[in-house]
């Protein structure tokens, strides 16, 4: 029988058998069973209650229950797994590598750091987080700027997420790392170190005014003002992976987030995201001390964008992290983004316009 009288030619049956096998991966992934579970690694705390709590926008994804309703339909299970506030970056970098998570909130650097190591994670959603930088210095100090500490011990906890920060405001005043005397320090003991004399400088996040409280510590610079890329950022990424293998599970994470997103966004969200963040741990004051003055638009905050100026982000602290020996070689940025869940998000929650680039 004749590939004609099949109403076939040569060339069309080439593009049906290529056709086939692009469908074929396709067609088998949707056919692998389920995970019993999504494990989603969100940073915890402990309240006042000795509760353990969740921090950021996890705290609404998990109360509202949309997520763990639309999985549960699948017979999967929502799992989330606490890590703690000291030590984040090793926590989540070290249960990607073994298979025990499958997505986390965590920071820029580490997820850097994780992926020049050989790990294999993408970030699936932007923002949600865009905590400020401070440089506090004790009490009775003289110092009023970054270039009154060149030779001076300041602590900076290295390879976590305010680290690039740092940087860049050395770079803005003609120094790098060695013009200081870098103390690695968690912010625990960085703390403790400005409160006693330990360092003459401490580099953190909020807790700076926590310090300055106590009356042991003063801020002399934060990030607040222009320009925004001088903040911390902690984003959702996913184990490559568990996207290829499950990617209708990872688009109801990421249409989850986004929902709550755009409901932080709106109005009356900056005083529940105060009310969240206080039952969640935080001091009330600090919450809000952290926000006053901040010229980031709250709505912008949240934005889910892939935008040029993420983009440049990570191109800047790829480079850094290479500069700085947090990485052994080179990394192209451009593998770490799978924007196409947050798109899908956008047009399933009519949101494309919502958010400007």
């Amino acid at each position: 029988m004749s590939l004609k009288f099949l109403g076939l030619s040569w060339r069309k049956l080439s593009v049906a058998v290529i056709a086939a096998s692009l469908l074929a991966p396709a067609i088998a992934a949707a056919a692998e069973p389920l995970p019993a579970a999504v494990r989603i690694a969100v940073v915890a705390r402990t309240a006042a209650s000795g509760k353990t709590v969740f921090a950021g926008s996890a705290v609404q994804v998990a109360s509202t229950g949309w997520l763990a309703a639309e999985l549960g339909k699948l017979g999967v299970k929502l799992e989330w797994v606490p890590v703690t506030t000291n030590s984040v970056a090793t926590q989540v970098n070290e249960a990607f590598a073994n298979h025990s998570i499958d997505l986390a909130q965590y920071g820029d650097l580490p997820s850097i750091i994780a992926n020049a190591s050989g790990l294999q994670t993408r970030l699936i959603l932007p923002g949600g987080s865009a905590n400020n930088t401070y440089l506090v210095v004790p009490n009775g100090s003289t110092a009023k700027s970054i270039q009154d500490l060149k030779g001076k011990k300041i602590a900076l906890h290295r390879g976590r997420p305010w680290e690039y920060p740092f940087a860049r405001l050395l770079e803005a005043n003609g120094m790098t790392l060695r013009d200081v005397k870098i103390l690695n320090l968690n912010p625990q003991a960085g703390a403790a170190a400005v409160a006693t004399g330990g360092a003459d400088a401490f580099f953190t996040l909020s807790d700076a005014f926590l310090l300055e409280d106590k009356k042991v510590g003063k801020i002399i610079w934060s990030s607040k003002a222009p320009p925004q890329d001088w903040k911390m950022r902690a984003e959702l990424w996913a184990d490559s992976g568990f996207l290829q293998r499950w990617p209708q599970l990872a688009q109801l994470v990421v249409t989850a987030y986004v929902r709550e997103h755009h409901r932080a966004a709106g109005a009356g969200g900056e005083e529940d995201y105060v009310r969240t963040e206080a039952a969640a741990g935080q001091v009330e004051s600090v919450v809000r001390r952290e926000l006053a003055g901040d010229h980031t638009p709250w709505q912008a905050r949240w934005s889910p964008l892939f935008t040029a100026s993420l983009r440049q982000h990570y191109v800047g602290e790829a480079a850094y992290a290479k500069s700085a020996g947090l990485i052994g070689r080179p990394l192209q940025v451009d593998s770490l983004f799978a924007p196409q869940f947050v798109n899908t998000a956008l047009a399933q929650l009519k949101l494309q316009t919502y958010w400007s680039p």
